[in-house]
């Protein structure tokens, strides 16, 4: 099966290394990647950065495709990756100042989990509700710049980030419950 906006026969062409297939085959993701993009970042320029950078990949890597039903699978996995290398650099900022150095491998790679839970838990929030949590949270802008970009009342913009924080806090809760993590209720992971 092909993805939606590309027949098997474009995606095998493009595959193959013909230039004019590949141009119809990121042409055609285009829409889909920023759609998709648009669901992680929070801004539509975040977006827009992340499915171009998608497409590049696409353009370059098409090859390196396996299988022809797989490339919606496969660039939304680009796009998401993407979306979350940027947010890494926001945090990565942050830890300049020797707060966040990590101290052996284990820490690092206990960081990388904890990091993607969180980007999970942001990421399954409705629209709304993620935008406003990155925006004052994540990229620490005020609340009433927040509350403006996103056409919010202040009082509505800080409904939506406690709702935010509560989802994203119970989520969290919930992921280490399952996983037999420090907030273990009497639950066994397989």
């Amino acid at each position: 099966m092909s993805a939606g906006w590309a027949s098997t026969r474009l995606i095998e062409a493009a595959q193959a290394g013909d230039r004019e297939s590949i141009t119809a085959v990121v042409h055609g993701a285009h829409p889909h990647v920023r759609r998709f993009a648009e669901h992680l970042c929070a801004s539509p320029q975040d977006a827009e950065d992340a499915a171009q950078e998608a497409l590049i990949i696409l353009y370059r890597k098409i090859g390196s495709l396996r299988a022809t039903g797989a490339l919606a699978s496969w660039m939304f996995r680009i796009v998401r990756n993407e979306c979350l290398r940027r947010a890494r650099l926001l945090f990565d900022g942050y830890d300049e100042g020797g707060a966040g150095l990590v101290t052996s491998a284990e820490d690092e790679v206990i960081r990388r989990l904890e990091a993607e839970l969180v980007a999970q838990a942001i990421r399954e929030l409705p629209d709304v509700q993620r935008r406003v949590l990155i925006m004052r949270d994540v990229l620490g802008y005020p609340g009433r710049r927040v509350a403006e970009v996103l056409g919010l009342s202040n009082a509505a913009m800080k409904s939506q980030l406690h709702r935010a924080r509560s989802t994203v806090r119970l989520s969290l809760g919930a992921k280490t419950d399952a996983t037999g993590g420090p907030h273990e209720a009497g639950t066994t992971s397989a």
